[in-house]
């Protein structure tokens, strides 16, 4: 028979444990540790703590701090789990000196310190360069957009969601006649009953609260010249739809600029908006006034910091403002890489991004009668489809580059009963649909136009130097999102309004710094 060691799950031990000693040199841990013991001021946060004259004695915001970065660190934002982790966890225990901070005191911690939190990310940052670990040559900027606290069908225009409250009180209606029907039976169906009254009162809380929000917010209005309504949402308003690779999403783009040396993140924020656009200036001059308040830089821009951004940020007027403040970017346009000679052959060799993945009949692929077979008179701005009919002016508008492209869309009527609609439209149901649309072209009606900050752009990154430039912004700053989404698995933000998110995308984004710290750093020698 086999001879095992015996085991007695029916006894006592006695084991003296050193919290210091839990915090070994080199790990993470004890970078936090030594940072927040040596480094950080956390008297930032004692104006927020009224119990010098009474009251129970609060955790100290060095525990809680330590705790909460070990455990985004760990890819553990549940507060609850932070709890158990604490009353189970040796590396918990010995950061929080064996306390266990109840879960509702940790979720405040993070969600009401968003000040703070940013005061902490410059501190932070300002160590890194102190240890030698920014080289302000290169910054890359992008964003990464993610879910947020807030469900996307809960959004819409003002228009929508009075058009969704009107349904629910109809529908609420419906079940009030269905409710007193059932009442009046002699033989009553009680269970049926409590179900219609389950109805009643679920459609009117729902019914009230976009009442209420109606009532108290007002039209949320997209960015551009001439800003148009976008959806606002009930649950948080100032999140917002976002298309991504993975569909349409409710949520924050958490933007991120990266320093070249060693990949330290040097300005953190997030926004409510899918459109990258307007997000550019924010963070550069974010970037400036921080340089400027923790003396690293006076301007760290007249240094001849190169700043490089992806496609998303290109549109005319960021060209403008890089130009008339001598910034020294690189921001291409979506169709930088047709112009290169060494991409002439890359659909040939490697076909459509995505095309195996997408079946034959899918809208991606489906091919339509082109812009150019429909009839565009320039200069009565009259344009006529395929079929013969004469479709409805949208305007003149600028597109991403400043041209100004006449815009055209067929009538409901047209389309839903033309027999080219299969041939005509990518989606042909949508003009049976009282919200759809019928097809839409548009044409650029200035060919001969002045030169713009667009083209000085194309003319810097289609240089060779340009293109030696760019090519570092993806090596830059996309590990830093694979380290964040991918090793601290951050795929959702979990709080609501965007002082609070971005407070949360901060500390990530200090997790990360002080990971460098740790491996590059002073601690690491």
């Amino acid at each position: 028979m086999p001879n095992f060691k015996s085991y007695n799950y029916n006894q006592s031990s006695m084991v003296v444990i050193n919290y210091r000693d839990q915090l070994q040199p080199g790990t993470f841990e004890y970078a936090i540790h030594h940072l927040i013991e040596n480094k950080l001021d956390l008297s930032i946060f004692a104006p927020k703590y009224k119990n010098d004259n009474g009251g129970r004695k609060a955790y100290d915001p060095a525990i809680l701090l330590g705790i909460i970065l070990f455990a985004y660190s760990k890819g553990i934002t549940s507060s609850r789990e932070i709890q158990w982790c604490c009353e189970t966890n040796i590396i918990f225990k010995a950061l929080s000196c064996d306390t266990v901070p109840h879960f509702t005191t940790l979720a405040s911690f993070v969600s009401s310190h968003s000040i703070e939190i940013e005061t902490l990310f410059e501190q932070i940052l300002l160590i890194c360069h102190e240890q030698g670990l920014l080289g302000n040559e290169l910054f890359a900027i992008d964003g990464c957009k993610m879910s947020s606290n807030a469900a996307k069908e809960h959004s819409g225009t003002f228009k929508e969601l009075n058009e969704k409250h009107q349904k629910l009180r109809r529908q609420i209606q419906y079940h009030l006649k269905e409710h007193e029907r059932l009442d009046k039976q002699e033989s009553k169906n009680e269970e049926r009953i409590k179900r219609t009254e389950q109805a009643i009162e679920t459609l009117d809380k729902a019914a009230e609260k976009i009442d209420r929000f109606l009532k108290t917010q007002s039209p949320r209005m997209g960015q551009g010249k001439r800003p148009k309504e976008v959806k606002s949402n009930i649950t948080d308003n100032e999140s917002g739809k976002m298309t991504t690779s993975k569909g349409t999403i409710q949520g924050f783009n958490g933007v991120a600029a990266v320093d070249k040396k060693h990949q330290v993140v040097v300005d953190a924020q997030a926004f409510g908006e899918g459109q990258e656009h307007h997000t550019l200036a924010p963070v550069l001059e974010s970037i400036e006034a921080k340089f400027k308040r923790l003396g690293i830089s006076e301007n760290i821009y007249a240094t001849g910091t190169v700043v490089t951004a992806d496609t998303g940020f290109a549109n005319e007027k960021n060209m403008k403002y890089l130009h008339e403040n001598s910034i020294n970017g690189y921001v291409p346009d979506n169709r930088f890489r047709s112009r290169d000679p060494k991409f002439a052959n890359q659909k040939a060799k490697y076909g459509k991004r995505h095309q195996d993945n997408k079946p034959k009949n899918s809208k991606h692929t489906k091919k339509v009668i082109p812009a150019s077979e429909f009839s565009f008179d320039p200069v009565n701005l009259i344009c006529q489809c395929p079929a013969g009919e004469t479709i409805s002016s949208r305007g003149i508008r600028e597109d991403m580059y400043g041209n100004p492209k006449a815009m055209f869309e067929g009538r409901l009527m047209q389309c839903r009963n033309c027999d080219l609609k299969h041939q005509c439209m990518k989606n042909p149901s949508s003009a049976d649909h009282r919200k759809g649309s019928g097809r839409q072209v548009s044409f650029i009606v200035e060919h001969k136009r002045k030169p713009n900050y667009t083209d000085w752009m194309k003319h810097r990154v289609d240089s060779d130097k340009g293109k030696l430039i760019y090519s570092h912004r993806m090596s830059v700053v996309e590990p830093v999102f694979g380290n964040i989404g991918t090793n601290k698995k951050l795929n959702r933000f979990s709080l609501r309004s965007k002082n609070k998110v971005q407070g949360q995308w901060q500390l990530f984004c200090m997790v990360h710094n002080i990971e460098k710290l740790a491996n590059y750093g002073q601690l690491a020698a």
